[in-house]
């Protein structure tokens, strides 16, 4: 059976064909088989099944609204294929089309704010600019813009879920950055040890008016073999113009035997310039320690690292600006924490005011941030779309920096994702009236059959 409706051009739709068939019942079943100006359910629905991705991810993104350095997703919708079913009077094509669906979920890699901890959590650090932190749990390697680290009972630094954060070792000292990445570990010496004073350097002017006679002095701390301070004393005596003696000494009992090359003479040009000695003074030894450290011994650099000399003579108050020991020396030290740099470097902190480096943290990039894919606990994975990670440190190489204490807050933008939310909502219900539509048209052209 076959209805029609006539139009006020003499021609005429179809509205529903109908096959009947008899059971043995004597009941007439019907099943639709084609249909024009109703339209099809599948229509709103499809359109129902794209709003409702559309409204999990706009619920995903509110859920997150709290999550370190999540980064927030949108929905977007193509058509579906067109069928013709006939012409306009014109001669143009009269097509229906076959509904929606979602074409791809985007999300949107832009940085979120960026607070302090409120503890100063070392752990806790977020990258200001590109790139991602790269951790690793099992040999899979990730990439992850939530700093929120952690250290565990083996002072490894590790993510929120147990992953590993990866960065490059310390070799001698020096960052290794040819190195394969290793996890970093920070689990130092509890105690550092002593380091005895090899150079030092004074920095200072000497008065150019000064009577004959007259002495000016220079604190200098250094350290034995044992870590022991002691305060020595270099003392200026001008002898003649241009020309000043000097002698170091330690404090009375800190040295039994008689100090060697302590003495000596600075000889200054018109300028005010040391011309004598010209680099350093080499082999000052103070033998007989009292503590039972080895013999104190030695060097004075007069412009040697700096390329500038150190000891000046000018028509100025004779003044001390900077004492430095170039030799490292220090005493022994209590392990106090670590901290973090902008380039990512690790370092612990001693209570004697040295640092030691642990290791670099590491940094990638990729060519197409749009290519990556979420795996969740905030970590993507590269794909072939997004290019392999691209791994070096902080500050280098388009790569942001990183901000020790801080953590990096999600993007979402609630007032975005409220409006989003109303307008997913109000085109669901548009298609589910659509649907209730349909169901009820459907139901008026089986009475006319009835």
């Amino acid at each position: 059976m076959k209805l029609e409706r006539r139009r006020s051009d003499g021609r005429f739709d179809d509205l529903l064909l109908c096959a009947f068939k008899r059971t043995t019942t004597n009941e007439i079943t019907i099943s639709r088989t084609k249909t024009n100006t109703m339209g099809n359910f599948s229509i709103a629905l499809s359109g129902l099944q794209a709003n409702s991705v559309a409204l999990n991810t706009i619920g995903n993104n509110l859920a997150n609204l709290n999550t370190t350095a999540y980064k927030s997703q949108s929905t977007s919708f193509e058509d579906l294929f067109y069928q013709q079913i006939g012409e306009s009077g014109s001669g143009d094509a009269v097509q229906v089309g076959a509904g929606t669906k979602v074409s791809g979920t985007s999300r949107a890699f832009t940085e979120g704010t960026i607070f302090p901890d409120a503890n100063a959590n070392p752990a806790n650090m977020a990258l200001s600019g590109n790139g991602f932190f790269v951790v690793q749990q099992g040999g899979v390697q990730s990439l992850t813009r939530a700093g929120d680290f952690e250290l565990n009972s083996s002072g490894n630094l590790i993510t929120q879920n147990g992953q590993q954060v990866m960065g490059y070792p310390v070799v001698n000292g020096v960052v290794d950055q040819t190195a394969p990445l290793t996890p970093i570990t920070i689990s130092p010496s509890t105690t550092q040890g002593a380091q005895e004073t090899v150079v030092f350097s004074v920095s200072a002017n000497l008065d150019s008016n000064a009577a004959l006679g007259t002495t000016f002095s220079s604190p200098l701390q250094i350290f034995d073999t044992l870590g022991q301070s002691h305060q020595a004393t270099i003392s200026y005596t001008k002898m003649a113009t241009n020309t000043w003696n000097y002698e170091i000494t330690l404090p009375a009992g800190d040295a039994t035997g008689a100090p060697i090359n302590n003495t000596g003479t600075l000889v200054f040009d018109s300028s005010g310039m040391l011309i004598s000695p010209l680099v350093a003074v080499f082999g000052i030894k103070f033998p007989g320690s009292t503590d039972g450290a080895r013999d104190l011994n030695i060097n004075w650099a007069l412009g040697v690292f700096t390329g500038v000399k150190t000891i000046t003579q000018l028509a100025s108050a004779s003044t001390n600006n900077t004492i430095t020991q170039n030799g490292h020396g220090y005493s022994t030290g209590i392990y106090q924490g670590f901290t973090v740099d902008s380039s990512g470097l690790v370092t612990a902190e001693y209570s004697n005011g040295q640092t030691v480096a642990i290791g670099q943290i590491a940094v990638a990039t990729v060519a197409n941030t749009a290519g990556l894919t979420a795996s969740g606990n905030n970590n993507f994975a590269t794909t072939v779309v997004s290019g392999q990670a691209s791994i070096g440190v902080a500050g280098a190489g388009g790569r942001g920096t990183i901000d020790d204490g801080a953590l990096e807050q999600s993007n979402v933008n609630i007032a975005t994702e409220f409006s989003n939310l109303i307008v997913a909502q109000r085109a669901f219900e548009a298609n589910s009236k659509t649907v209730t539509t349909f169901d009820r048209l459907s139901q008026d052209v089986l009475g006319m059959v009835r």
